[in-house]
């Protein structure tokens, strides 16, 4: 399993108007093979901290995800505007078990 997590931040305004098209990434991932979690979260603490979680069956299916239209539009739209600060880091997980 492959496991991406961090964030995008934006100035609160910029969020706004990429909020529309993050929706639709989201919805569009979540139907691709391979995706097992998707999620994009606006900070409740931070205005304009868009959190990114991911999981994926495989590194391949993360690598065509990546190669979708709709990242490319959002990549496009990213280009557009002003990222403030990001980090995603992407992590291999060879096991994991359930907490609580």
């Amino acid at each position: 399993m492959i496991v991406v997590a961090g964030y995008l931040r934006f100035s609160p305004e910029t969020l706004d108007s990429l909020r529309p098209l993050a929706r639709e990434t989201v919805e569009m991932t979540r139907a691709e093979a391979g995706c097992i979690v998707y999620a994009f979260s606006e900070d409740m603490a931070e205005p304009g901290l868009l959190r990114i979680y991911e999981e994926w069956q495989s590194a391949a299916h993360l690598d065509a995800h990546g190669q979708t239209p709709h990242i490319a539009a959002w990549r496009a739209a990213l280009a557009e505007v002003e990222i403030i600060d990001r980090e995603l880091k992407r992590v291999a997980v060879d096991g994991f078990s359930p907490f609580a």
